[in-house]
């Protein structure tokens, strides 16, 4: 499976804070957001991943986090001149993807919960059409919303329903296999001029191959759109970090613990950061990595 972020857009609606520098690029809390998503395609055991972003935010991403061998990753970059909906990742993306599936995840979204890995693995070893993963809400009619049998599978999918049959959100986390990429080089723009995720997902719950795993409760899903919400994130990252005494989003201990780089190389990442909390952090989990073992 390759992964892809989708760290494009303008950022209008968190103006003008990101009239310099990318959304993606913003903190939440610690580290820059785009580490979030990152951090759940790693979690997913998804190493070959794309970056999209614009042409004037493509060099500074390159600048964070380079070709990710340093956390035994490939990273590789494109560019989304306009924003056209979220399927043309799979339309920019179709060469890195090649013939295999795709997890695609939106770049301001960030999720975390227990056994998230787990949700992860399964759904990608059972991946027949796609996989959708759904959070319950109180305002579902600013989201795409969906419907589902009692065996999961969607029945039907809404975007932004003025009166929403559930409060069920279809969050920015995709799994598709290869036949998004050929739907979505077909799909003709919706009437705000964009390409809809709805039009990819709708052939699959036709064919009842698309499935919906709710996210429970204990699990997280924030979307930091705006200035409030980016905020609440911050915030939420700060209090849990504070009393777990972990790093959430801490790319180079998922990286170590999922086997992608041994301790050396991830106390050389923490030891590039010696004065900032979060580079500690990286150099202690690596010694304590290393007394282990």
């Amino acid at each position: 499976m390759k992964g892809i972020i989708l760290a494009g857009g303008a950022g209008t609606r968190l103006h003008p804070v990101t009239l310099a520098v990318s959304k993606q690029l913003l903190p939440i809390y610690d580290k820059p957001m785009i580490y979030y998503p990152l951090s759940v395609l790693m979690l997913g055991d998804i190493r070959d991943i794309l970056i999209i972003s614009t042409p004037e935010d493509q060099p500074l991403f390159q600048r964070l986090l380079g070709d990710g061998s340093e956390l035994g990753l490939n990273l590789s970059y494109a560019v989304q001149p306009e924003p056209g909906g979220l399927p043309e990742a799979f339309i920019i993306g179709a060469d890195h993807v090649g013939d295999d599936s795709i997890a695609l995840i939106l770049g301001d979204n960030i999720f975390y919960g227990p056994g998230l890995s787990g949700f992860l693995h399964d759904s990608r070893q059972t991946l027949d059409g796609c996989v959708l993963f759904g959070y319950r809400v109180s305002d579902p009619e600013r989201y795409g919303v969906g419907e589902v049998d009692d065996d999961g599978r969607l029945v039907a999918i809404e975007e932004k329903p003025a009166h929403p049959r559930t409060d069920r959100a279809i969050t920015g986390l995709y799994f598709f296999d290869n036949t998004a990429l050929d739907i979505a080089k077909n799909l003709t723009p919706s009437a705000r001029g964009e390409l809809e995720i709805t039009d990819v997902i709708r052939p699959y719950q036709r064919e009842g191959r698309a499935k919906v795993i709710d996210l429970g409760r204990g699990f997280a899903w924030l979307d930091t759109g705006t200035h409030d919400s980016l905020l609440d994130a911050g915030q939420y990252v700060q209090v849990l970090e504070r009393r777990q005494g972990v790093r959430i989003a801490c790319i180079e201990e998922i990286a170590l613990r999922r086997g992608f780089i041994d301790a050396e190389a991830c106390y050389r990442r923490g030891a590039a950061l010696p004065k900032s909390g979060y580079g500690q952090y990286v150099m202690e989990i690596a010694t304590t990595e290393t007394e282990r073992r």
